[in-house]
């Protein structure tokens, strides 16, 4: 095993609502009830993933059901905003399990919010939403091979962070609600080719990056 010092619980980067954020946890985090422990904030995505597919099960038929989407998406993020900082107040010392439990069920919830959309979509989208999945999938494999190179852990793009995706799903759940999935036909593909464009801008800042240590080492 590697001496390196694992830093895989001190992300870097920045995103737009970053600064709100860490005052809101820092605040709330010493309030939490002595009876909550972080694997139970972190479990708590496995209930809000299978909740959502539920729910976007019922949206078929009645698009009010993704409120309670939302809602999930909503508690997702207070159990996600949480866990680590919990373990690290606490002193759990669950640092490495924490990060690869966090990460592999960021996935799940990930996926089934995908696989929700998929439901309710009009026919014809299907293999968008396929390489949707991919895409968001290629981000996350992005970050994690970047840091088992670096050792630094980015999950901020241009700015944007799980917490801006989030309020947007939320926001694009919204919508949905009241606009119904008419215009689907047209902006499921340019929501796709657009998270693909950003993945490979990012790839390619990578990538840049990488050369540019290595050669920085060689000289």
């Amino acid at each position: 095993m590697s001496d390196r010092e694992f830093k895989g619980d001190q992300k870097v980067g920045k995103s737009v609502l970053m600064r709100w954020e860490n005052n809101f946890r820092n605040h709330w985090v010493p309030k939490l009830p002595s009876w909550i422990e972080t694997w139970h904030l972190t479990y708590l995505t496995l209930i809000w993933s299978a909740l959502i597919l539920v729910f976007s099960w019922k949206a078929r038929e009645n698009l009010e059901w993704l409120w309670l989407v939302s809602l999930m998406i909503l508690a997702q993020y207070v159990s996600d905003l949480f866990d680590g900082a919990l373990g690290r107040y606490r002193k759990t010392g669950l640092i490495k399990w924490g990060y690869y439990m966090d990460h592999l069920l960021d996935y799940v919830f990930q996926s089934c919010i995908v696989a929700g959309y998929m439901m309710i979509a009009p026919e014809g989208l299907a293999w968008y939403f396929v390489g949707i999945l991919i895409v968001a999938g290629a981000y996350m494999v992005n970050a994690f091979l970047s840091f088992a190179a670096t050792n630094a852990f980015e999950i901020y793009f241009f700015g944007i962070g799980p917490t801006e995706i989030r309020f947007l799903i939320i926001t694009l759940n919204t919508c949905i609600i009241f606009l119904g999935t008419d215009w689907w036909p047209t902006t499921v593909p340019v929501c796709f080719c657009a998270m693909l464009a950003g993945f490979i801008a990012l790839a390619f800042r990578t990538h840049k990056m990488l050369w540019a240590l290595d050669m920085k080492k060689k000289s």
